[in-house]
């Protein structure tokens, strides 16, 4: 069993393949679970919701629609009025730091501009929980960087649910209250850690002790999954 509670940010780490995208799906409610139950609000989680949105890797965006579009595309699939689109775009996009850059199509932005606007997309239909599969990967190291520090600044404001996977441990160690480790295949959560790291957190909070310690222990629990299931 796994139960997250309301507002805390959970990091998802675990061998390749072992089923993280998946947990992640079936939160959605795109996927199906062959036993068990996924619950939110102890209500069973039966297909897609507006109480839930996902942030992808590849970033998902519709070349053919501005930044301001892409951001009301879920407001607009709603029936969300015009004016009340418009008014929440204006505060997302001025949230993720893009108030320059509205009228702009996605090929006239970079990795990292792409990915606020995947963010403020999700988080325009005011979910409760935020899904986030991965979203940095294809990022540059500094990007990245940038990208971890901002997210961190936006979850502060907002206080959203979020489950974030990831293959990068001190990404998860710098992110989250908590890191679930999963056993390979078939996945399950082998052990939860907690990242007893003070808030706010900075780029400068990585290069104490404090930080190194909590990497090498994450790294300890997954390394004995990864060789104990290594080819001999």
């Amino acid at each position: 069993n796994l139960e997250v509670g309301k507002g805390e940010f959970v990091s998802i780490v675990g061998p390749s393949g072992c089923g993280k995208s998946t947990f992640l799906n079936l939160l959605l409610g795109l996927v199906k679970p062959d036993s068990g139950e996924m619950k939110l609000n102890g209500a069973p989680i039966i297909g897609p919701g507006q109480e839930r949105a996902m942030v992808f890797q590849e970033f998902g965006l519709l070349p053919w629609r501005t930044v301001r579009a892409n951001v009301e595309l879920g407001l607009e699939l709603k029936g969300i009025p015009a004016s009340q689109r418009s008014q929440r775009a204006t505060e997302l996009i001025k949230l993720v730091g893009l108030k320059d850059f509205e009228r702009h199509y996605p090929h006239e932005l970079s990795g990292g501009m792409k990915q606020r606007v995947g963010l403020a997309r999700a988080l325009a239909t005011e979910p409760e929980v935020l899904l986030m599969d991965e979203p940095f990967a294809a990022l540059d190291a500094q990007t990245r960087d940038l990208m971890q520090t901002e997210l961190l600044e936006i979850w502060e404001r907002t206080k959203k649910t979020v489950l974030f996977v990831t293959h990068s441990i001190e990404e998860a160690a710098y992110l989250s209250d908590r890191v679930i480790v999963m056993t390979a295949r078939p996945g399950r959560a082998k052990e939860t850690l907690k990242i007893q790291l003070p808030r706010p957190r900075d780029y400068e909070m990585r290069l104490t002790p404090e930080f190194n310690e909590i990497k090498s222990r994450i790294w300890d629990v997954l390394k004995e999954e990864l060789t104990s299931r290594a080819p001999q």
